[in-house]
Protein backbone atom coordinates (compact mmCIF):
# COMPACT_ATOMS: atom_id res chain seq x y z
CA UNK A 1 0.00 0.00 0.00
CA UNK A 2 1.29 3.39 -0.66
CA UNK A 3 2.72 5.78 2.49
CA UNK A 4 0.23 8.42 3.08
CA UNK A 5 3.03 10.63 4.16
CA UNK A 6 5.36 10.71 1.61
CA UNK A 7 1.95 11.20 -0.77
CA UNK A 8 0.80 13.96 1.84
CA UNK A 9 4.82 15.37 0.77
CA UNK A 10 4.69 15.44 -2.52
CA UNK A 11 1.15 17.21 -2.92
CA UNK A 12 2.95 19.98 -0.29
CA UNK A 13 6.02 19.47 -2.88
CA UNK A 14 3.64 20.08 -6.10
CA UNK A 15 1.71 23.10 -4.38
CA UNK A 16 4.42 25.00 -3.26
CA UNK A 17 6.30 24.90 -6.89
CA UNK A 18 3.50 25.60 -8.45
CA UNK A 19 2.46 28.80 -5.72
CA UNK A 20 -0.64 26.88 -4.71
CA UNK A 21 -1.28 27.44 -1.19
CA UNK A 22 -2.91 24.27 0.54
CA UNK A 23 -5.08 26.00 2.20
CA UNK A 24 -6.52 26.82 -0.91
CA UNK A 25 -6.12 23.90 -2.92
CA UNK A 26 -8.09 21.89 -0.22
CA UNK A 27 -10.66 24.44 -0.15
CA UNK A 28 -11.06 24.32 -3.79
CA UNK A 29 -11.17 20.73 -3.97
CA UNK A 30 -14.08 20.63 -0.99
CA UNK A 31 -11.54 18.40 0.85
CA UNK A 32 -11.36 19.24 4.88
CA UNK A 33 -8.75 21.58 6.27
CA UNK A 34 -7.26 19.07 8.11
CA UNK A 35 -6.54 16.19 5.01
CA UNK A 36 -2.94 16.40 4.59
CA UNK A 37 -1.87 16.65 7.95
CA UNK A 38 -4.09 13.91 9.09
CA UNK A 39 -2.24 11.88 5.95
CA UNK A 40 1.14 13.16 7.65
CA UNK A 41 0.57 11.74 10.94
CA UNK A 42 -0.09 8.32 8.98
CA UNK A 43 -3.39 7.74 10.65
CA UNK A 44 -5.50 8.82 7.59
CA UNK A 45 -5.32 8.22 3.51
CA UNK A 46 -8.09 10.09 1.46
CA UNK A 47 -10.07 8.45 -0.59
CA UNK A 48 -9.08 8.04 -4.45
CA UNK A 49 -11.73 10.53 -5.57
CA UNK A 50 -10.11 12.66 -3.31
CA UNK A 51 -6.52 12.18 -4.34
CA UNK A 52 -8.09 12.45 -8.70
CA UNK A 53 -8.96 16.04 -7.31
CA UNK A 54 -6.00 16.95 -5.96
CA UNK A 55 -3.77 15.57 -9.35
CA UNK A 56 -6.26 17.37 -11.36
CA UNK A 57 -5.84 20.63 -9.46
CA UNK A 58 -1.88 20.54 -9.44
CA UNK A 59 -2.19 19.57 -13.39
CA UNK A 60 -0.46 16.31 -12.65
CA UNK A 61 -0.89 12.60 -12.39
CA UNK A 62 -2.36 10.36 -10.16
CA UNK A 63 0.63 8.27 -10.81
CA UNK A 64 2.69 11.26 -9.91
CA UNK A 65 1.45 12.13 -6.57
CA UNK A 66 1.48 7.85 -5.83
CA UNK A 67 5.21 7.82 -6.60
CA UNK A 68 4.62 5.58 -9.06
CA UNK A 69 6.30 7.59 -11.94
CA UNK A 70 8.52 10.62 -11.77
CA UNK A 71 6.82 11.83 -14.80
CA UNK A 72 4.27 14.73 -13.31
CA UNK A 73 2.57 15.20 -16.41
CA UNK A 74 -1.20 13.46 -17.01
CA UNK A 75 -1.20 11.20 -20.40
CA UNK A 76 -3.66 12.12 -22.87
CA UNK A 77 -3.26 8.10 -23.78
CA UNK A 78 -6.12 6.41 -23.49
CA UNK A 79 -4.70 3.49 -23.86
CA UNK A 80 -4.07 0.14 -21.40
CA UNK A 81 -0.81 -1.25 -21.83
Amino acid sequence: MYNSQEVANKIKTVAKAQSVTIGQMLSDCSLGVNTLSSMQSGGYYPRLEAICKIADYLNVSVDYLLGRTDIPTVSSANSIV
